[in-house]
């Protein structure tokens, strides 16, 4: 063969070989994403609040959902959990919620209730189990805060302090 017709028959076995694969998204099953992920969804619970009312993921369906996993002793979330309390009352009327799972993985620095009363927070807080927090995807660093639209799918994660700001230019568009 010249250099010509080799070429031609690399070119044509090489389209070819393409010819026979099929998209992956209609034979291949979709990955599986992984709790705490961006497209998880909010996994199934159901547990009462400091004020020893329910709070269940049932509850939140059709609405979005900022999940914040926090601490008293969490100063960036001292930091924080007003500014969600402050979203809550704009955004509330709109299908927005917010809930608050606090951590255990340290001793409380004071009375959970006391601490939330101090920084003017009114939205559902509850502690949160271990196992809770592992069907949320575990805790990498406090505080943890999670949104999830109205389908119940994670869009938006943040582990540390992070502006509400932020947090409200992520929510606007699930609204």
């Amino acid at each position: 063969m010249n250099g010509k017709c080799l070429l031609l028959v690399v070119v044509v076995a090489g389209g070819l070989a393409g010819c026979n694969q099929n998209p992956a998204s209609l034979n291949q099953p979709r990955a599986i994403v992984q709790a705490g992920e961006i497209g998880s969804h909010l996994p199934d619970f159901a547990l009462k609040d400091l004020q020893g009312n329910e709070v269940s993921s049932a509850g939140l369906r059709g609405k979005v959902v900022l999940i914040d996993i926090w601490a008293t002793w969490c100063q960036p979330c001292k930091k924080e959990m007003p500014g969600y309390q402050k979203l809550l009352d704009q955004y509330g009327s709109r299908g927005f919620a917010v809930v608050g799972l606090k951590s255990e993985i340290m001793t409380d620095t004071e009375d959970p209730i006391r601490f939330a009363k101090e920084i003017g927070v009114h939205y559902p807080l509850a502690v949160a189990s271990a196992d809770l927090v592992q069907k949320f995807g575990g805790i990498e660093g406090l505080p943890t805060t999670m949104i999830y639209d109205r389908q119940g799918i994670l869009r938006k994660k943040v582990i540390g302090f992070e502006y509400t700001d932020n947090f409200e230019s992520a929510l606007k568009p699930l609204l």
